[in-house]
């Protein structure tokens, strides 16, 4: 199936001006902040309620990530094959706010734990659909600050939810999960309103044309290959970064909080203007010297004093912002319009792959090195691996985006 010519404007972007772009970013935040509402009241939540282990506890948090990573590919493939994704989007946000209601009934430990891994399943879904609309809500001219609108929203809805729900988890740990439900089932009216078709009405390959198209295209590989490393050094930041500056430092969660929203808040704030910035600058310069900063300021983590953390986390989000709507925008360039969606779930699932793969890894490597040289050279060594690989990724990635550019995809 040929592609449109990508010079020509979308035949739906007209139904994205104006305000509606506004409320895509808003859409984001409100499918992304019951994500991490239930963090600051884990052990409540899980722990003391089934009476379980760490470990156990730990789990909750990365078996929605399992069913994301199964799901996500597939419900793009699926969207591209129908042609319709809005219908899609809507179900998937209610089945999620429904599952995380149904986390609050009094029911065993694996129902519980089943409930949270379709949980994880339908949010993907609804992510990875609204960030394949929003690949095609403009033309390829003004890509950039629409997903940085999205991207944007995504990670504002990240750093405000473990706040938020530590605030109303502090008496009830279910709390998080009543309101959560709510905000997700308010997003699904929101998308009812707001969301419109962006793909052309006879984009509708067959799930094998998809694949055949996929196995064609396989330098997408390249920006799923950070899609991965950026969240798995994210994975360091939600666990291994924690226990570091408890353990090292002696700091309370207050502060640590704190710590952790310096990094969040710019990536955020910083990701419609580095959007818009990429319409113009190489989008694979931004994604390689963002990534490098990012790489080198994560191996500095656990050398830096107590008292210039802050600053090297402000840096952190920057670098972050920098190299993340590119990413999402060279995974859009390099697929084929007729798997676009497809290709954002890939990129979904990626990410929460390296998602999964990280706090494990974080763990792993500063127990090991801990055991004969020392807590601090034990987190010293994680973070040294965290930011090496964002490093490597570069390194290993860069012939392949070259290629890309030199195809005429991507910039």
């Amino acid at each position: 199936m040929p592609d449109r010519d990508p010079t020509a404007p979308h035949p739906s972007a007209t139904a994205y001006s104006g305000g509606r772009l506004l409320l895509l970013g808003l859409l984001a935040v409100g499918i992304l902040v019951p994500v991490t509402l239930p963090v600051t009241v884990l052990r409540g939540l899980v722990q003391e309620r089934f009476a379980v282990s760490e470990l156990l506890t730990s789990l909750f948090m990365s078996i929605n990530m399992v069913g994301a990573v199964i799901a996500a590919p597939l419900s793009g493939a699926i969207a591209d094959r129908l042609g319709r994704r809005v219908p899609i989007l809507v179900a998937a946000l209610w089945v999620d706010g429904l599952l995380l209601y149904a986390m609050t009934a009094d029911v065993s430990f694996g129902v519980f734990m089943a409930l949270r891994f379709f949980e994880g399943c339908a949010h993907i879904v609804a992510l990875s659909l609204l960030l394949g609309l929003a690949a095609n809500a403009r033309g390829p001219e003004q890509r950039g600050r629409v997903m940085g609108l999205v991207g944007g929203g995504i990670t504002l809805g990240v750093a405000i939810g473990a706040p938020i729900g530590g605030a109303i988890g502090a008496a009830d740990p279910l709390v998080p999960l009543y309101a959560g439900s709510a905000i997700v089932l308010a997003a699904s009216l929101l998308a009812t309103v707001v969301l419109r078709e962006t793909a052309p009405s006879e984009a509708r390959p067959s799930l094998g044309e998809i694949a055949r198209v996929v196995n064609r295209h396989r330098l997408l590989l390249a920006p799923l290959a950070f899609a991965f490393a950026d969240r798995f050094t994210v994975g360091f930041y939600t666990t291994t970064f924690s226990l570091f500056l408890s353990r090292i430092h002696g700091f309370d969660p207050p502060r640590i909080g704190f710590l952790m929203a310096v990094f969040m808040l710019p990536f955020a704030l910083l990701s419609y203007p580095f959007g818009r910035l990429s319409e113009h600058a190489s989008r694979v310069a931004m994604i390689s010297a963002g990534s490098v900063v990012y790489g080198l300021a994560t191996i500095a983590v656990g050398y830096c004093p107590p008292d210039a953390l802050a600053g090297l986390m402000v840096a952190l989000g920057v670098a972050s912002a920098v190299m993340f709507v590119p990413s999402l925008l060279v995974t859009s360039d390099a697929a084929p319009e007729s798997i676009r969606t497809t290709a954002m779930g890939a990129f979904n699932a990626a990410g929460s792959l390296g998602f999964i793969v990280g706090p494990l890894t974080g763990g792993l490597v500063s127990q090991w090195v801990a055991s004969g040289h020392g807590w601090q050279t034990g987190y010293r060594a994680a973070f040294g691996v965290a930011g090496v690989s964002e490093i490597l990724c570069v390194a290993i990635a860069m012939p392949f985006l070259v290629r890309l550019v030199r195809a005429g995809k991507t910039t």
